[in-house]
């Protein structure tokens, strides 16, 4: 049983439709109707308010939707995580460039170019979305600064909460055009990176969020000792979207985890996390149980 699922046999049993639904949550019956036929995928429950008001509307028990929504969209990451990155759209990577600030430019240019997609475009591309979002899922339920972004992305009020919703959902690997063109382009004035320390600087459109100024800091490690840790490991931990459901001893594990003639990333981290998580890849424990 999926999401879709148990919407529409709820739908059916109070006698409601699409139509109904969409005007609940105050989205588009188009999206409704996409989520429904599973043409979109359900949203991530942390980034979203749609399932507080889908359950409140369809008198579900709280949380419920929420949790199956979670158990679905690991059973789809485990098929994608095995695929290649795919590298940005080229207007999304014009835009990240665009915004960067100009005497920096063609330096950060350079490096895109010479490793498309490369660690410095992710890494560049995840912190520009991490600030926008930000902002965005503090300013869900005020109604004047969804109009607003609305106003200045020619769109309904429903339009903009579905396409908030869809940004708030995105990551480096799934980040659209639309996202980019509505969200990143009004939000973010300008960013600025150290090459050498990591060291980065996002400026937000002050007409659109608090606190116009991000610093994201990265700090050079000494080679690892016997009980070092990892650089990567621990950009990974700091990374909420990455590692915010890790529990204890799937850290330890990453941690006990070590490498001699290579780095690690963050997103390596991450994928070791879902391949330990990931049944397929262990057989069943036939260790005969002592008996006393």
């Amino acid at each position: 049983m999926d999401v879709a699922l148990v919407i529409k046999q709820r739908l059916s049993e109070l006698g409601l439709d699409q139509r109904d639904l969409a005007s609940a949550c105050q989205v588009t019956e188009s999206y409704v109707s996409q989520l429904l036929t599973r043409k979109k995928a359900p949203p991530a429950p942390g980034r979203t308010d749609i399932y507080d008001r889908i359950g409140e509307f369809l008198k579900l028990p709280a949380g419920d939707l929420s949790r199956l929504a979670e158990v679905q969209r690991q059973e789809e990451l485990k098929k994608r995580v095995v695929e290649p990155p795919r590298p940005l759209f080229k207007e999304c990577r014009d835009l990240v460039l665009r915004k960067c600030e100009p005497e920096r430019q063609m330096e950060v240019r350079r490096i895109f170019e010479k490793e498309p997609f490369g660690e410095l475009e992710r890494l560049v591309t995840q912190k520009l979305l991490d600030a926008a979002q930000g902002v965005a899922r503090d300013e869900l339920g005020s109604e004047e600064w969804l109009r607003l972004m609305a106003q200045l992305s020619s769109r309904s009020y429903e339009q903009m909460r579905v396409a908030m919703l869809e940004f708030l959902d995105s990551d480096v690997f799934t980040i659209s055009i639309e996202n980019c063109v509505a969200f990143l382009n009004p939000m973010i004035d300008s960013w600025d990176i150290d090459v050498k320390t990591f060291g980065m600087e996002v400026v937000l459109n002050r007409q659109l969020g608090p606190g116009s100024l991000k610093r994201f800091e990265f700090v050079e490690q000494q080679p690892l000792g016997a009980f070092g840790t990892e650089p990567a490991l621990e950009q990974f931990l700091r990374d909420r979207a990455l590692s915010d459901d890790a529990s204890d001893e799937e850290i330890a594990f990453l941690k006990s985890l070590k490498f001699k003639n290579r780095r690690p990333t963050a997103l390596y981290y991450y994928r070791e996390l879902q391949n330990l998580r990931d049944p397929l890849h262990f057989v069943p424990d036939e260790t005969p149980k002592a008996t006393s």
